[in-house]
Formats: C-alpha cells, structure tokens, sequence
C-alpha cells in the first residue's frame, strides 16, 4: 500500500506559476494472518489505517493465542466468531463467548471500511465507547454484507483466500448458543506476510 502525502513549496496561499507540488511516497508494509483451520485455511489482510487493532491481532497471533481455539459462534449468512480463550480444550455444551484478555481496544471505526463479505472485525460487549473485545473477532458471511452494523463495530481487516473455508464453516450444524456441534478448530495462526 502506499499513502501519498503532498506539500506545497511555498507558504504563500496563492500557488504561482513556478510553484510545483512535492509528492512523497511512504510505502507500508501490508500485514497478512493465515488461519489454518479444520476446515481449511483463511488469509487475511489487515488495515493499516487502523493500527491499534492491527498490532494487537499481531501480538496475539505472534504469541500463538489463537492457536487450538474454536469457531464458538457460527450464524449461516451472517458471520463466524472466534478468538474466545475460554474455547480452548472446552467441553461439549459448554457456554462460550465471554472470555478474552483483561483489556479492550479503543474504537476504530472508519466510513470506508463497510461490513462486506469476508470483512474481518472486532467483536464486543455492549459499551457506549464501542470498545473492541481484546481477542475476539468475527468474519462476515453474508453475499451482500451486513451493512447494518457499520458504523457499531471496528472492521480492521479483510479475506484475500479462503472464502469457500468461510462457507464451510458458516454451514456447519449448530446447537444452543449458536456453537457448532462438531468443533470448528484454528490450528495454527500465522503472520505470512
């Protein structure tokens, strides 16, 4: 990605004709996280332009955190949810979705990333700031996005692979709580890029 950023050479606030823009070109460095999943494997691509989420999927994803944990929410045309600790060696029936790190991330939430499919976005609890979960994240299913949760949650990355994994996933048969009955596991999580 590159962010070009212009300067005028004068501070006169009439340009003349002699007068040139100066263009600096900042290359970043796009940050890319393979999922290996029972299921298959997901890429996605993260946003720079939303940097407190980026870095701290990065840690995680670095420190293996999301290595062994489920899938513990799936709804069919809407989304997958995964990133809860406590899903790590759980039992059967057991309730998931309330665990994470002792923190959250403050909100990021741009106009021009929408809820599309593939989306990558940080899960939350109900807070007037619209703090994101420490951990959990989930990733839209739905062909014509969920466009109705734009502007509530931060969308800080996207699937670039593996689209055929999330519908895979998003299908699978779910019990109470929206847990998938037979678990739906990230092996591995890792930073390819």
């Amino acid at each position: 990605m590159f962010a070009l950023t212009a300067t005028k050479c004068s501070a006169q606030t009439e340009p003349k004709e002699t007068e040139k823009m100066v263009v600096e070109t900042v290359e970043e460095v796009t940050v890319e996280v393979l999922l290996q999943t029972t299921m298959g494997d997901i890429k996605l691509k993260l946003y720079n332009e939303t940097p407190l989420h980026r870095d701290n999927f990065v840690k995680l994803v670095s420190e293996g955190y999301y290595d062994g944990l489920l899938f513990h929410r799936v709804i069919n045309n809407f989304m997958i949810q995964g990133g809860d600790p406590d899903s790590r060696n759980a039992q059967p029936g057991q309730m998931l979705g309330n665990g994470g790190p002792s923190y959250t991330i403050p909100a990021e939430i741009l106009p021009q990333f929408k809820h599309k499919k593939g989306s990558l976005a940080a899960a939350r609890n109900n807070n007037p700031q619209k703090a994101s979960s420490g951990s959990q994240f989930y990733i839209v299913h739905n062909d014509n996005g969920t466009p109705y949760l734009d502007g509530a949650y931060t969308v800080f990355g996207e699937t670039v692979e593996g689209f055929d994994v999330i519908d895979k996933i998003a299908t699978v048969k779910t019990g109470a709580a929206d847990r998938p009955v037979e678990d739906v596991k990230i092996i591995k999580a890792s930073i390819v890029k």
